[in-house]
């Protein structure tokens, strides 16, 4: 395995009988997928705490999307946060680095999303016949042709704040598919961060809102923006 058994240990943000909160490395997998291979779900025997099972994902974030990833720890837990996250109950707040400043510093992306088949791979591309989709986003800082972009996706789909930012001029750095990036400019690590996520997971308690520190590639570039993190 290429970390430590228990090195989700250090990256737990939030811990309660319900769920967990943690801080997922950029460049690792949430699951196998059809031909196996390194992923998160190997690292979960660490997070039992006590429990018989293991806990399991709540929901999903990209191979190579750091960030706050929710985990529910039993199967009420799950069916409770599945429902959350499908009704679009849990606020989900996005960090991004861009190439290029979007034309409009702030609004409202609605574009619907369409998984399509490439060759022996696929993209998301905008189709009228995709899955409905809205993100709302802000220009936090721009500097030299780049911009610190603060993005909340109001439906989840798959690459959805990577083919939206793309779309209005704004790929995000690192992104490997989506937008007119230099070699260059796709090489780094994605620059694509779960900052945070508020959960209502208990009726009788105010949200659990839970916040993840950029990893260090992405703090760096945020500190050349003049971004004080």
């Amino acid at each position: 395995m290429a970390y430590p058994p228990d090195f989700l240990l250090d990256r737990l943000l939030y811990r309660d009988g319900l769920m967990l909160v943690i801080d997922k490395p950029a460049g690792l997998p949430v699951h196998g997928g059809p031909g196996g291979g390194e992923n998160l779900e190997n690292y979960f025997d660490a997070l039992r705490f006590g429990l018989p099972r293991l806990p399991a994902l709540a929901h999903r974030l990209d191979r190579d999307t750091s960030g706050c990833l929710v985990l529910g720890r039993h199967p009420k837990a799950l069916r409770k946060l599945g429902k959350l996250f499908s009704e679009g109950q849990v606020e989900k707040t996005y960090w991004a680095v861009t190439k290029g400043v979007p034309e409009k510093l702030s609004g409202t992306i609605d574009a619907p999303l369409k998984k399509e088949t490439r060759g022996s791979g696929w993209r998301v591309v905008i189709a009228e016949d995709g899955q409905s989709a809205v993100t709302t986003y802000r220009t936090l800082k721009q500097k030299d042709g780049f911009a610190f972009i603060e993005a909340k996706p109001k439906t989840g789909r798959t690459h959805q704040i990577r083919v939206h930012l793309a779309s209005i001029g704004a790929p995000i750095l690192g992104d490997p598919q989506y937008g007119e990036l230099s070699p260059e400019e796709r090489a780094g690590p994605m620059m694509l961060h779960a900052r945070r996520l508020v959960v209502p997971i208990s009726k009788n308690k105010e949200p659990v809102t839970v916040e993840a520190p950029p990893p260090d590639a992405m703090a760096e570039k945020l500190k050349e923006l003049g971004v004080d993190v």
